[in-house]
């Protein structure tokens, strides 16, 4: 194992060598004493897991070799967002050890400790999902003084073996340099502090910012669990958080009305004499703030030990106004007994089980059943590390109360806003309860499905799975007809029982398949089939529909997709235009008509209609359907450019409606123009049979089977001349267009009574 270290560090080291042209780390020939060789230094760093053995035999090997992998992945991660300047090598080198072996950049001790408390961070989660503990890693370190061709396998045992010695003796942190770098911060104030917006999914406003601390910049302190870890092993954590409470209310800047500010304690700083309610007041009263604005964020997942004196100095801050909120609930410590016993105004979810929530059906249930408790207690949820556009969705979905994370807004200073595609997000609920006219057919929105037959293998699916990442599902179907649906999460989720690959992993992946899956035509409207996809049980909520075409297997499409596609449907019609035909909608048609009332204008209203439409759209399909509508508009907007020029406004009222307003100079034109054009040109809209005999053969409205005409246009004409209003402008629109509608073909029908708010037409009874 050692002579594998020894030889992948070689190769790593060598390859920078060549790309640089410089040798890795040596001293600076202008700093060196005269007669000094030029010696490159190197530093084996040993971190190990503590009490190995005792944790494999309470918990099995498959809980300790989990634990061992990710000990050495997270210090992987750790040295490569460091920087070096060779690629260090990170192995395992025995029972529950990982060494790195790198070129060193700064006192060996103080690197092992940066090392150590990374990873005592990235392990804790599993470490308390499992036992209900923390963990404490060993740290021992060696430093390599020589040039690479005297590197040796005896030289690099024999430096493992100073570092093994070391894993034994108690870490004293006054022989760390580190710890007179942090004094120093600390007496200088060196610290900044960063705000993240909460956003209220509700409200679509933010709920308030959570001050998160960093140190300084280039500095292992500007990772707060290194400035925060070394705090309370130096007992400095009382005087940390002072500075760091001082700075974040202090340079927060005004809050509106009911913002709140999330202020970070541990729950041993309650104990802290030093923490008054009569300072923070007196702070909070200098920055214009008054204790509605605070929250206080019980952040750390160790267990309260000073039971009364903790709940008797937070009972004192909550009579004069300050909230509480419970972190990381959901790990740890932060648990239903906790909840209970602080009775939170605030419970921010752990990130651990935001992650994938919306491809998880079980972290769903989960968090629904969260959110029912907090509302029955009078508690708000905050859903932390929403990383993506579906987490925030999907949560909002849920029932959520309020989020936080990247995809929201990164930390920033000043206070960072939230950007428009968070102010304008939409759940999936929100946008199916809305009539959505003109939505696309699913078979334009579909992705190309992986398909198999119902003897492809299990194992050979899960192997599929993590190659493929862009396919999320695998469609189960016979001669092109669809019989199931396997999703990777519900497939991860079987095999991760107790007995689940040896159930399920040779055997064929019918065993495993939804059977009942979703399945709908590609002619369906988008809403149409987001509403039966909500409508499923929750744990297939998210499931991926499978999409046909006359029975057979056309594609795939996800809930995700359909939501991206209705909301962007929603946006266009938000700016007054209709999404199929981009023409301006109600809102410009009640403007327009408004505005030409106003200034005293004679005008006309042509109201278009198609005859027969419906017959057509279930004959032909909703895209065939929705082309004889673009067909509609481009003939009208040829028509008014023609003979109206700048001097007529066309809207599309929606479906198969639309709405011309022109002088009355141009009307006569502008109808002869549009029913000759639509005549000739609808005819190529249809099949040669129906061409030739001028009808189809279709069931109306009534389910009887009879012929229809084909479509045809029908034009509604009325004029305006003085003040009137919407409503009687409506009331005449519709009587007219209705006598249009009654004459057969392609038909012009003018109002011959007098202009709406004319003298005589305010006078006729």
């Amino acid at each position: 194992m050692n002579k594998t270290l020894l030889s992948r560090f070689m190769q790593n080291l060598v390859a920078t060598e060549h790309e640089t042209n410089l040798p890795m780390n040596y001293p600076d020939p202008t700093h060196m004493k005269e007669g000094a060789e030029r010696t490159p230094s190197f530093a084996l760093i040993l971190i190990a897991i503590n009490d190995y053995n005792i944790l494999k035999e309470m918990y099995g090997q498959g809980f300790i070799d989990q634990l061992e992998q990710e000990l050495r992945q997270s210090l992987e991660k750790t040295v490569n967002d460091g920087n070096e300047c060779c690629a260090p090598v990170v192995m395992i080198v025995g029972h529950g050890e990982v060494a790195i072996l790198l070129a060193n950049r700064t006192s060996p001790a103080d690197m092992a400790y940066e090392y150590k408390l990374q990873a005592q961070n990235s392990l804790k989660t599993t470490m308390i999902r499992h036992t209900g503990l923390g963990i404490d890693l060993g740290m021992g370190y060696s430093s390599l003084n020589f040039v690479p061709e005297t590197m040796t396998d005896l030289r690099l045992n024999t430096a493992l073996d100073e570092a093994r010695r070391m894993l034994r003796i108690p870490l004293n942190m006054k022989t760390l340099a580190i710890a007179d770098k942090f004094n120093t911060i600390l007496t200088q104030g060196l610290i900044s502090t960063h705000y993240q917006p909460i956003l209220n999914f509700k409200t679509g406003s933010i709920l308030g910012w959570e001050s998160l601390t960093r140190g300084p910049q280039e500095s292992s302190f500007r990772s707060p669990v290194v400035l925060f870890e070394t705090a309370e092993q130096l007992g400095r954590l009382f005087a940390l958080e002072k500075i760091c409470r001082e700075s974040a209310i202090l340079n927060a800047g005004p809050l509106e009305e009911g913002q709140k500010l999330f202020l970070n304690i541990h729950p041993k700083t309650m104990a802290d004499p030093e923490f008054t309610p009569g300072k923070t007041l007196e702070l909070m009263e200098s920055a214009g703030l008054s204790p509605d604005n605070i929250v206080f964020e019980i952040t750390e997942r160790h267990s309260v030990q000073e039971f009364d004196l903790f709940y008797r100095t937070l009972d004192h801050y909550r009579s004069q106004g300050f909230k509480v909120a419970v972190d990381d609930a959901g790990a740890g410590y932060a648990g239903l007994t906790t909840i209970a016993e602080l009775q939170p105004e605030y419970i921010k979810l752990d990130k651990s089980l935001i992650d994938g929530i919306h491809k998880d059906p079980v972290k769903r249930a989960l968090v629904e059943t969260t959110v029912t408790f907090a509302d029955k207690i009078g508690s708000q949820i905050i859903g932390e590390g929403i990383e993506s556009k579906a987490q925030a969705i999907c949560l909002k979905d849920i029932g959520v109360h309020c989020g936080q994370g990247f995809f929201l807004a990164k930390p920033g200073r000043p206070k960072p806003g939230l950007s428009q595609e968070c102010l304008d997000l939409q759940s999936v609920g929100d946008i199916t309860t809305k009539s959505i006219s003109c939505s696309l057919p699913v078979g334009d929105l579909a992705k190309p499905p992986h398909a198999v037959t119902s003897n492809y293998l299990v194992s050979d699916a899960q192997k599929f799975f993590k190659q493929n990442n862009r396919f999320p599902c695998i469609i189960v179907a016979e001669n092109n007809i669809p019989r199931g649906l396997v999703m990777e999460y519900h497939l991860n989720r079987q095999l991760s029982s107790q007995y689940g690959v040896a159930l399920y992993h040779k055997r064929p992946i019918e065993t495993v398949m939804d059977n009942t899956p979703l399945m709908i035509d590609m002619d369906m409207p988008v809403e149409q089939a987001a509403r039966k996809a909500m409508q499923r049980e929750p744990l297939k909520a998210y499931d991926d529909i499978i999409v046909t075409r006359k029975a057979q297997l056309y594609g795939v499409i996800s809930v995700q997709d359909m939501m991206n596609a209705m909301a962007k449907i929603q946006m266009e019609m938000a700016k007054g235009t209709n999404p199929l035909t981009g023409l301006p909608g109600n809102l410009s048609i009640e403007q327009e008509v408004e505005s030409r009332i106003a200034q005293g204008r004679q005008f006309s209203i042509i109201y278009a209609d198609l005859d027969h439409f419906k017959v057509y759209n279930d004959t032909y399909g909703f895209k065939n359907g929705d082309n004889i509508i673009r067909l509609a508009a481009d003939i009208l907007s040829w028509a008014t450019k023609k003979h109206a020029g700048q001097n007529a406004r066309l809207c599309h009222i929606g479906g198969d409606d639309f709405v011309l307003i022109t002088n009355p100079e141009s009307v006569e034109r502008i109808c002869k123009s549009v029913i000759r054009c639509f005549g000739r040109v609808v005819k190529n809209r249809y099949c040669a049979e129906d061409q030739e005999r001028g009808w189809i053969k279709a069931k109306g409205r009534d389910d009887k089977e009879r012929n229809y005409p084909l479509v045809s246009i029908s034009l509604g004409v009325i004029e305006i001349c003085g003040q009137c209003s919407l409503m009687e402008i409506g009331e005449r629109a519709a009587h007219i267009n209705k006598f249009a509608k009654s004459k057969p073909g392609n038909s012009v029908a003018v109002d011959r009574r007098p202009p709406l708010g004319s003298q005589e037409a305010t006078s006729s009874p």
